[in-house]
């Protein structure tokens, strides 16, 4: 009778323990990916042959506690045209994308989502306002930038 009180006692404490430690793992898994997702945006990236190797594009990412601060710029080799600056912030998403909103020297303004590529990353920016539309040629889909550090 006392071997069999022992032995429930010590199935129900091994079973809360278990429970205990699965809950603790998962907890941790779903934290860890979530901040080495936000950890590793910082950096900075830039396509040196952007516009078949008319111009650069060059952007930089630092993180803050759950949000990223953006920069870029953007001009032609040879000085002519628009050459805009932009910041913005933004927040990785569940799928673990950069979404950010942005305004530029030229008070252009929109969206802006950044996915890791390979080496690099591959930002994607839409216009919602335009205010000068000679910097539109810098703000596409699916640019792809190389880390430079």
């Amino acid at each position: 009778m006392l071997v069999a009180s022992l032995s429930n006692r010590y199935s129900a404490r091994m079973r809360w323990n278990v429970v205990a430690l699965l809950v603790l793992v998962a907890l941790a898994a779903a934290t860890s990916k979530t901040y080495s997702a936000a950890a590793n945006w910082a950096g900075e990236y830039a396509d040196k042959k952007f516009l078949k190797s008319q111009a650069v594009f060059q952007m930089s990412l630092e993180k803050s506690e759950d949000t990223v601060s953006i920069w870029f710029s953007a001009g032609y080799n040879d000085g002519h045209g628009c050459a805009p600056e932009a910041t913005g912030t933004g927040k990785v998403d569940a799928k673990g994308s950069l979404k950010f909103t942005f305004r530029d020297s030229a008070n252009n303004s929109g969206t802006g989502t950044i996915t890791r590529g390979g080496e690099g990353i591959v930002v994607s920016l839409k216009t919602a306002r335009v205010a000068d539309p000679r910097c539109l040629v810098f703000y596409g889909q699916s640019v792809r930038l190389k880390r430079v550090k």
